[in-house]
């Protein structure tokens, strides 16, 4: 059976993911966290953004993900901003993505170039979302509904729901998108690994588990093992912003 290592949203926590594949039994050669079981890393999205380091992360998981075929990754509403940006639309550089443009433009030319071919050739051959019949599991960097699976990746509504989540259009009083608790009315028998909502803890609703553990925020970063549905976390190295926690009524 295919073994898997879902990872959540990093954004830029170089340090921290390093120490979770470190605390997974992971040994680097070649500059890569390769298992010994030859598990197979899955990231959830948002690889960039607020963190100290979003360019190192690029680059290692470009190395594991397209140079290596060793890692698995989807993206994020983060890495889509990333992509236009690279694209050259006039995406806002705030939210996060003036850090990683920060570090890009520190870059020399050859170097702005190398980073940027990396990044648009890992979103561009990356799945919208990851079905793993194998491990029982869809991957999701924001959820996705049971009706929706098997949906192409070009669908809109699919688009939008797999980058951000059921809003509903509105904002609540902090200026943040409200959304729907699609977790709660989740039936389905396949689990469904996602991110993106940061929480204090792995939020299991279902058979669905939010792992953004909110490591840029200073809470953790998290990993779900399956089959053995088990989580492993390290902490942040980053400054504690306690309102930047979601909680749920369970």
């Amino acid at each position: 059976m295919k073994k898997i290592d879902c990872i959540g949203d990093v954004h830029g926590c170089y340090d921290e993911l390093i120490e979770l594949f470190e605390k997974l039994g992971y040994s680097t050669t070649d500059d890569i966290p390769r298992h010994p079981e030859g598990r197979i890393p899955v990231f959830v999205g948002d690889l960039t953004d607020r963190g100290p380091a979003s360019l190192d992360v690029i680059r290692l998981v470009y190395k594991m993900v397209v140079e290596n075929k060793m890692a698995k990754y989807v993206p994020g509403n983060h890495c889509n901003k990333l992509y236009r940006f690279f694209q050259g639309n006039p995406v806002k550089q705030k939210h996060g993505l003036e850090t990683t443009v920060a570090e890009y433009e520190a870059l020399s030319e050859q170097e702005q170039k190398d980073i940027k071919d990396q990044f648009m050739t890992l979103y561009e051959e990356a799945p919208l979302y990851l079905e793993e019949p194998e491990a029982n599991a869809v991957v999701a960097h924001a959820g996705i509904r049971e009706d929706m699976i098997g949906k192409s990746f070009k669908n809109k509504k699919v688009h939008t729901f797999v980058l951000y989540g059921d809003v509903t259009g509105e904002f609540d009083e902090l200026g943040r998108p409200v959304r729907r608790d699609w977790a709660y009315d989740y039936e389905g028998d396949r689990w469904i690994v996602y991110g993106h909502t940061p929480v204090r803890e792995p939020r299991f609703k279902h058979k669905t588990v939010n792992i953004d553990t909110g490591c840029i925020f200073g809470g953790a970063l998290t990993c779900f093992r399956l089959p053995e549905e088990a989580i492993v976390s390290v902490p942040s190295k980053q400054p504690e912003v306690p309102e930047k926690f979601r909680s749920f009524d369970d």
